[in-house]
């Protein structure tokens, strides 16, 4: 159950970076066409701003995702980063989906639980491996130190 629910999980992260990176690309041509700034920023300024941060969130996405997908194939846990940065794109699908349901509405704050629940059902299932002696993890080196 665990492999291919990292797998979905790798190809939703992989839809979202698309996603994020096409709403960005209408945000910054909209600012460009519209001239708009924000507190006399210069228009081409927040044009060039927001498609960095379309860009940048896109590839974090995509290295999620890639961590997710290493994971589901080899059917293995990720490495100590891996987990940290799977925890992090958690935390923050959480903090976004509590700003989502004010700004957006239900229906976003949604999307963002199934995203979060997917993060979260991906790193329990490839949690820390029993061991022969019933130990897991840190409990099982110290012991055997």
């Amino acid at each position: 159950m665990r492999r291919p629910v990292a797998i979905v999980t790798a190809l939703v992260l992989f839809g979202e970076a698309v996603g994020i990176v096409l709403i960005n690309a209408v945000l910054a041509t909209v600012a460009k066409n519209q001239q708009m700034s924000l507190a006399g920023l210069d228009p081409d300024a927040m044009s060039a701003g927001t498609w960095a941060m379309g860009g940048v969130f896109g590839l974090l996405l995509v290295l999620c995702g890639l961590i997710a997908l290493l994971a589901g194939a080899r059917d293995r846990a990720p490495g100590r980063v891996g987990r940290i940065v799977l925890t992090g794109c958690a935390v923050v699908h959480g903090v976004l989906g509590a700003v989502t349901v004010g700004l957006v509405g239900w229906d976003a704050f949604a999307l963002m639980m199934l995203v979060l629940a997917l993060l979260v059902l991906t790193l329990l299932a490839y949690g820390p491996e029993p061991r022969a002696d019933g130990r897991t993890g840190e409990k099982a080196v110290a012991a055997s130190a």
